[in-house]
């Protein structure tokens, strides 16, 4: 059986009085019964359990060698440490146990240090030399591994060498297989399979890319199909969004279907995603991107970083739904039914007069899907709809969409003729957003 760490924040990093360990510095350190004149042992090593969304430290490993049976100290018994030793509660009667592993359980020296890092395609990465650990309110989480060599050269005993850049990979994207496993096959893999990415949200994928670099990040964002990539990129912080972006235009003249993924993946994003996507860009990659773009989408964004300030004409989209107010309801949902639409192209329906079709009215897919087959669909919308005009600028669009919450606005011209619509998120959302609201 695999464990599979969730792809989540870890709510202890910021707290005060968290403290770093790497746990080769804690390796062989003197283990002392209440002082340092008592000494124990050494740490052979620490046990951990394997939980989400990190796995916790569950107590202490000895093993004295010598044909001497192993002890194991619950972590409950530990009282503290500095940098000369480690020290436990005395045991209330005789030695403590010996070690028995228990299901859920890893050793970090026996089952995690020397494996190999495998991608998602079973390709070698790196090798475990080392991990690190995050202590906070009395708790110890593993919360990355190391491949650099620092961690083998404090193995072999150059306690504070730190000769290389460290090279950590968040476990958030580093699963152990079982330990009969992992001593059995000698690697490790990234954390999720190609079949479970498509659930993971996208900004929790975003936050995962965002823990890697290099190879380890290219290989889990060349995994995503392209929905879920595009989705990714757009919740993306910046700096990531530049690299993905690059990986992505450099791969296009290394392999021919690259371009074609490449051009997938922008197709899958709105105009204003686009638009905020290049802002974020150098101009040489603005360039190559507007390249992977189809005609019409290409001219309508050049438009727009050319003006500097689109207007709502600029930004909408051809994915809406019109119908006419004598529809039945039962008719309306059948069509809608066969066409396979994306689900946010039918957060409203749009009534539009037949004579001249003119904007009339908006129905809320939900009061549809609850009324009765028989009924006209006009006795179902609000009229007149809250609409944007086509000049409006994205402060507009902005102002309109926080006082009223509609999930998606239509855009109309001068003779209330709809355009398009333009969709909350792509106007309020991203991390943009987000990072606004965690600096409020």
């Amino acid at each position: 059986m695999t464990v599979a760490p969730a792809v989540t924040a870890s709510p202890l990093t910021n707290l005060p009085g968290a403290h770093f360990h790497m746990f080769t510095q804690l390796l062989g350190k003197p283990v002392c019964i209440e002082t340092a004149s008592h000494q124990l042992g050494k740490l052979g090593d620490l046990a951990f359990e394997l939980k989400e969304p990190y796995p916790e430290v569950v107590g202490l490993y000895l093993e004295f060698g010598w044909g001497k049976p192993t002890q194991f100290i619950p972590w409950s018994a530990v009282t503290g440490h500095d940098e000369a030793a480690i020290f436990v509660k005395a045991p209330e009667s005789g030695p403590y146990p010996p070690f028995q592993d228990q299901p859920g359980w890893m050793l970090i020296e026996q089952h995690l240090l020397g494996r190999t890092i495998l991608d998602l395609d079973g390709r070698r990465v790196e090798v475990v030399n080392d991990v690190q650990i995050l202590e906070a309110k009395g708790r110890l989480l593993l919360i990355h591994v190391d491949t650099s060599l620092n961690g083998l050269l404090r193995r072999w005993g150059l306690r504070k060498a730190k000769w290389f850049r460290e090279q950590f990979i968040s476990w958030k994207v580093v699963q152990p297989l079982s330990v009969e496993d992992a001593v059995a096959n000698d690697r490790v893999t990234l954390s999720v399979t190609r079949s479970e990415l498509k659930e993971l949200p996208g900004e929790d994928l975003a936050d995962a890319l965002e823990e890697l670099r290099g190879p380890e990040q290219e290989a889990l964002f060349a995994a995503l199909d392209s929905e879920k990539a595009a989705e990714t990129l757009v919740e993306a912080e910046p700096r990531a969004q530049r690299q993905l972006v690059g990986f992505l235009l450099a791969m296009r003249y290394e392999k021919t279907e690259w371009k074609e993924r490449g051009r997938k993946i922008l197709a899958e994003l709105s105009i204003p995603q686009l638009a905020t996507l290049c802002g974020a860009l150098p101009h040489d990659d603005v360039n190559e991107l507007l390249s992977l773009l189809e005609g019409d989408v290409e001219l309508r964004l050049r438009r727009i970083l050319a003006s500097g300030e689109p207007k709502a004409a600029d930004l909408i989209s051809s994915d809406f739904i019109t119908v006419s107010p004598t529809d039945h309801v039962g008719d309306v949902l059948a069509t809608i039914r066969r066409s396979a639409r994306e689900p946010r192209a039918v957060s409203y329906l749009y009534t539009v007069t037949s004579e001249d079709s003119r904007l009339d009215g908006v129905v809320d897919l939900r009061a549809l899907v609850l009324a009765a087959d028989s009924m006209p669909v006009g006795d179902l919308s609000v009229s007149p709809p809250v609409a944007a005009e086509a000049e409006a600028t994205q402060q507009d669009l902005a102002e309109t969409f926080s006082r009223y919450h509609f999930r998606m606005l239509p855009v109309i011209d001068g003779e209330n003729h709809i355009l398009g619509v333009i969709r909350y998120d792509d106007i309020m959302g991203g991390r943009d957003a987000r990072s606004r609201e965690r600096s409020a």
